[in-house]
């Protein structure tokens, strides 16, 4: 074996560990969940044409288990009034979950007063009536995902 020179310096070694050993930025996504599908799929048509990625479900159960298994999911927006699980319920599970600052906005088409505090108190960023501002939702999109 021969010496042969190094052919990068410490300086430029150190910088290209760095690089290679640079965490990956995950992109988060948002969960819609909604029982009335045409809702939800146009709300993630909106958020999808800023960039965002967006995951639609119809039910909270379904949301639950992904929540459980996706850890991409950065942003839940989700009905009040679905079933079997209602909007406030899912949202008393997620608080009991290991995924429990997850933030959520939830949007109604109509709701009562009580409703609304009661999403207050279980920690939600918003709540929104149909039908949605939607440049008031990207807003609370890049805010709640870290993008503004």
């Amino acid at each position: 074996m021969t010496d042969h020179e190094n052919i990068l310096s410490d300086a430029e070694r150190e910088a290209l560990s760095a690089v290679m050993h640079a965490p990956v930025a995950t992109v988060l996504s948002v969960l819609i969940v909604d029982d009335q599908r045409d809702a939800a799929n146009h709300v993630a048509e909106q958020l999808c044409a800023h960039g965002f990625q967006c995951q639609v479900l119809d039910n909270g159960n379904a949301a639950l288990e992904r929540l459980q298994t996706d850890r991409t999911i950065g942003l839940l927006i989700t009905g009040l009034h679905m079933a079997p699980v209602e909007g406030l319920e899912l949202i008393r599970l997620i608080r009991a979950s290991e995924r429990a600052a997850l933030p959520v906005v939830i949007i109604a088409g109509e709701a009562e007063v009580q409703d609304a505090i009661s999403a207050m108190h279980l920690g939600v960023v918003d709540f929104l009536l149909r039908p949605i501002d939607m440049e008031t939702l990207l807003v609370l999109v890049r805010r709640e995902l870290g993008m503004c």
